[in-house]
């Protein structure tokens, strides 16, 4: 049964040290690789394109494990489960360590994704300690903040060891963490299950890892464009689109369904995925690859190297995020989730209207301030609200359900995002030594996904529970 009383706040604060230490865990499992990415062709031998598949495969696997963990958490009890997943990671972590080629460490990688529903397991369980809408609201802002990164320091200190002590160290630096949190989860919070804990379906479980999985392959070579394998990605698409049917027959026959066919068909699921997939279609290539590509571009004025890049523009993007995300959760409560989204949303819209006035110039302070606006509107509020409201909308009886769509939702919409957005820059870029064109048809391309989001946004229903009684703002009943 969920535990549903109020702690005193010197006790949310020792759940807090548990929760964040593992939410650190993953976080370093996903950030902190990137600056030894080309230490470990080096050391392996192999080429940038075979490491580049390792880091795919572990996001591949954290999207899978993701969509079936956190009910699973519900029924085993969630404090075991974050424990089995924490403790995953760290085998993967000594696996990645030891190896000594790229099949060893992609096996390592695929091992550690086992993290991957570690924030919804954590947001679960965070709400089911703290029910005071403010309180938890502000508290699933750190949470999720951190998430989103820590300000950087983690691909710093990435690259403070793979210089001094090889990739290896990296490894070994995640492994402890990810030991500590385990340790840490374990003593300092108590066990708790969904009301519904009947057995897990797994011919559904199955069912909905292949298609997710198919489709990402998919998203994922079509995404190399005149390189990529168009029957496979055709064939893994197509096998998506069978696995979801299946999984929609099975799930409408089987006693105790993975997901049920009601509540897909409720405004919480179907409203709240779609606009989460196409928020993270109009933000992520924008945030991790256009606009670093055009801070680095000398054709239009810029010129920046790498280091400077980081510095100027994807630090102060996730600092600009960790900062007000605890402000928004807290904000959420009174002025209503629905409504921090949208206001997010729209700030994130106007930012990239002026990122496209803004390609052509010389000026880093454009730079800085975009990736701010950005960090706050889309990091600090958007973002954050999402991953709130796949939690705070789920059904109270089985509430791991809806945090698992959701976490496919975002990372669907994160590898569509390079697919769109890219083939937009491509397509509107009039030769290589006139790129401006294809920078502004691919933001332009972003607002019109962040307005699509922000239109379906208005049928999501509002989480009534989640926000302070008497406040009727926002958000559809």
């Amino acid at each position: 049964m969920s535990v549903n009383r109020t702690r005193p706040d010197s006790s949310v604060t020792v759940l807090m040290v548990a929760f964040l230490s593992a939410c650190l865990a993953f976080q370093l499992n996903a950030s902190m690789l990137s600056p030894a990415l080309v230490s470990i062709e080096q050391q392996l031998g192999v080429s940038a394109g075979a490491v580049a598949t390792t880091q795919t495969a572990f996001f591949t696997s954290a999207a899978l494990f993701a969509l079936f963990l956190p009910r699973l958490a519900d029924i085993a009890g969630r404090r075991r489960v974050l424990c089995v997943a924490l403790v995953l990671m760290t085998a993967g972590c000594v696996i990645a360590a030891l190896a000594t080629n790229v099949e060893m460490l992609f096996a390592g990688r695929v091992v550690q994704g086992a993290s991957g529903p570690v924030i919804p397991i954590v947001l679960v369980m965070l709400r089911d300690e703290v029910p005071e809408p403010r309180k938890y609201g502000t508290l699933m802002g750190v949470v999720t903040a951190v998430n989103g990164g820590i300000a950087g320091v983690d691909a710093l200190l990435g690259g403070y060891l793979v210089t001094n002590h090889g990739f290896q160290s990296i490894f070994w630096t995640m492994a402890a963490v990810a030991v500590g949190a385990a340790v840490l989860v374990r003593l300092l919070t108590r066990e708790s299950f969904a009301q519904d804990r009947r057995r897990l379906d797994v011919s559904g479980t199955v069912l909905l890892v292949v298609a997710v999985g198919a489709a990402l392959v998919s998203i994922n070579e079509m995404g190399e464009f005149g390189d990529a394998n168009w029957a496979l990605a055709a064939g893994t698409a197509a096998l998506a689109v069978v696995a979801f049917v299946a999984f929609w027959v099975v799930e409408g026959r089987v006693p105790a369904p993975l997901v049920p066919n009601s509540q897909l068909r409720e405004r919480s699921t179907w409203a709240l995925i779609t606009t989460t997939a196409l928020v993270l279609c109009g933000v992520f290539a924008v945030m991790n690859g256009l606009l670093p590509a055009l801070a680095q571009d000398a054709a239009l004025g810029y010129g920046l190297d790498a280091e400077a890049v980081s510095a100027l523009v994807l630090t102060p993007y996730a600092v600009a995020g960790l900062l007000v995300g605890p402000l928004s959760g807290r904000l959420a409560a009174g002025f209503g989730y629905l409504n921090v989204l949208r206001l997010g949303l729209v700030g994130a819209m106007l930012g990239m209207i002026a990122l496209a006035f803004g390609v052509h110039g010389s000026s880093t302070a454009f730079l800085f301030v975009t990736a701010v606006w950005v960090g706050v509107t889309y990091a600090g509020m958007a973002n954050i609200m999402l991953n709130g409201l796949g939690v705070v909308l789920s059904p109270r009886d089985r509430p791991g359900s809806l945090p698992g769509l959701s976490a496919g939702a975002f990372n669907i919409g994160a590898g569509v995002s390079f697919l769109v957005l890219y083939a937009i820059q491509a397509a509107a870029t009039s030769s290589p030594d006139e790129p401006a064109s294809g920078y502004v048809a691919a933001v332009l391309g972003s607002v019109v996904l962040l307005a699509a989001a922000l239109a379906l946004s208005f049928a999501i229903p509002r989480p009534v529970s989640a926000e302070t009684a008497g406040l009727k703002l926002g958000g559809v009943h």
